[in-house]
């Protein structure tokens, strides 16, 4: 599938490892070992409608937003937002809420 991005940044950090704004995530060797994982699965599949076959993903569309999401880490809070197109997925960002599944 075709995935573009919709920030410079994210897509710096997705392909390079590298980035100013998630440079927090730079730093974290499982993180972004697991992000290559889930880039990698989202460029193989033939539609977003497969993702539903990749149980760790997590893959939901999300209600209200007309977006879908997908977990990046088991027990981790992260999770890579983006627009279903046609032809492939934009992602737009890494959603970053502490309080995510009722954690404080």
């Amino acid at each position: 599938m075709k995935v573009t991005f919709e920030d410079a940044e994210l897509e710096s950090l997705v392909l390079t490892h590298h980035s100013k704004k998630y440079k927090k995530y730079t730093r974290d060797s499982k993180f972004l070992a697991a992000l290559d994982r889930v880039y990698d699965d989202l460029r193989d599949v033939t539609k977003t409608s497969d993702l539903r076959l990749l149980s760790y993903m997590h893959y939901e569309k999300l209600k209200g937003i007309d977006m879908s999401s997908v977990r990046i880490m088991n027990r981790r809070v992260e999770r890579l937002l983006f627009h279903e197109y046609e032809d492939g997925i934009e992602i737009s960002l890494i959603e970053i809420d502490d309080t995510h599944y009722g954690q404080r």
